[in-house]
């Protein structure tokens, strides 16, 4: 599917499936929304129809809390139907709010935030020594940048010279409590990359052009960080870059208006 319908789809998917089951984290969703969608609209290899495939291509969301992208990209690729979506955040229901591995196509259950990059590390190590061209994604927040544990994933990466490895920052500049710049001041997170190995470039988080052509980018002996400029709540005028919204739920009429704002701007 072409990553722009694909991104369009997952956006009323979540407005949907998060108001019906008075879900939280619309704001951190929406704002990888692009980035998700370009991976599976073209980027990444995978099949669907064997998820666990030795051929496919890895991707990690290390920001669990946002993993309702995920489940909608992965249920508009054929993963599973897209029926089941609505289920999502009920009892009993594998679609639980941080994702979950128990979900076809997902590698990793996340939510404790700092652990899917060196998830992501021993990946692309893996697929090193056995001569694989498997290549791994991993997806991190820049408030999650906060973690060591990222830190030293991206050390030990530079080390291993994993240019098999890229990561992604979801570089929205709001967290939970409010901007990552008032928090831990993170203006300099393209040369932090540098600094610590990595073959760096800062992009729009937006452009699937952009996001696309980054995406597909290696440089020899080096793992990639991406640093994709995004704006949380993406696509929802009424709750963008409002920190206020990294965990609220829309309510039915917040989530009627959010769906016209989106068929309004696709028309």
């Amino acid at each position: 599917m072409e990553s722009k319908v694909l991104a369009n789809n997952m956006r009323k998917h979540v407005i949907r499936i998060t108001s019906k089951a008075k879900a939280g984290h619309v704001a951190p969703i929406m704002s990888i929304t692009d980035i998700v969608a370009v991976l599976y609209g073209g980027v990444m290899k995978y099949d669907p129809k064997k998820p666990k495939s030795p051929t496919r291509d890895i991707f990690i969301l290390s920001k669990g809390h946002a993993g309702c992208a995920l489940y909608c990209a992965l249920a508009e690729s054929g993963f599973f139907p897209v029926s089941d979506l609505d289920n999502y955040y009920t009892y009993g229901s594998l679609l639980s709010g941080h994702v979950s591995h128990k979900v076809s196509g997902v590698e990793l259950t996340t939510g404790a935030l700092g652990h899917g990059p060196g998830v992501a590390v021993g990946f692309a190590y893996s697929f090193k020594l056995e001569n694989k061209p498997n290549k791994v994604y991993v997806l991190v927040g820049d408030g999650e940048c906060n973690q060591g544990s990222v830190w030293e994933a991206v050390m030990l990466a530079a080390q291993l010279k994993l240019d098999n490895l890229c990561f992604i920052i979801d570089r929205n500049r709001l967290q939970c409590l409010g901007k990552t710049d008032e928090i831990i001041n993170m203006d300099n997170m393209e040369e932090r990359f540098k600094a610590f190995g990595c073959a760096t470039t800062e992009i729009d988080g937006h452009d699937h052009d952009e996001l696309r052509s980054a995406l597909l980018k290696t440089v020899k002996g080096q793992p990639t960080a991406i640093i994709a400029n995004t704006i949380k709540g993406k696509g929802i005028s009424f709750i963008e870059n409002l920190a206020e919204w990294h965990s609220k739920a829309l309510s039915p009429e917040q989530a009627a208006e959010a769906i016209k704002i989106l068929e309004a701007v696709n028309a």
